[in-house]
């Protein structure tokens, strides 16, 4: 699901117009602005320098190697505990918007899950999935392939919001670094 390929689109969870603050209070950087990014493709987070001060959180921008129209640069790559507390309530709701833009991408992966190792499959690494909840999606999509979320809840009833499902395991691989598999993000 994942590759190493640079992010081309962010959507901006946090902005600091005066830059960050270290914990004795003193802003670091100089007081260039910063803004605090999810990418749409890898979830990979990033610090980013605006060129305009008009974004506004869960702005979508673009922050590929064409002429950028409201980032000047990617600053650096940063992890979850990078993140300002506002950016982190944001966050979900930012995954929550990725995930349900791409719907198709993560319904493919309902579809396309496989078996990692003996004893474990893709999708038990969804929150709450585990063996009869697994055989009943198999199942299901042995049937036929699930067309939507929406159709991936009607048929599996333990599932009303099989998106929050996803949303939740992105969450989980990047609060946790050391984590084992990664199914959406990248290290």
């Amino acid at each position: 699901m994942r590759s190493d390929k640079k992010e081309i689109y962010a959507v901006v969870i946090e902005y600091l117009p005066h830059g960050r603050v270290d914990a004795g209070g003193r802003q670091q950087y100089r007081n260039e602005p910063i803004l605090q990014a999810v990418g749409k493709n890898q979830f990979k987070l990033l610090e980013l320098v605006p060129k305009v001060d008009d974004i506004s959180i869960n702005e979508v921008v673009y922050i590929g190697s064409k002429e950028r129209n409201k980032i000047e640069r990617v600053k650096r790559r940063i992890g979850y505990a990078d993140l300002t507390k506002t950016a982190i309530v944001e966050l979900p709701f930012a995954i929550e918007g990725i995930v349900k833009e791409d719907e198709q991408r993560y319904v493919a992966f309902y579809n396309t899950a496989v078996p990692i190792s003996i004893k474990l499959h893709m999708l038990h690494l969804l929150p709450g999935i585990g063996k009869k909840l697994m055989q009943e999606i198999l199942t299901e999509r042995q049937k036929s392939p699930f067309k939507s979320f929406a159709d991936i809840s009607e048929r599996i009833k333990a599932i009303p919001r099989p998106e929050q499902m996803i949303v939740k395991r992105v969450l989980e691989e990047l609060e946790d670094p050391e984590i084992k598999y990664r199914l959406f993000t990248s290290r």
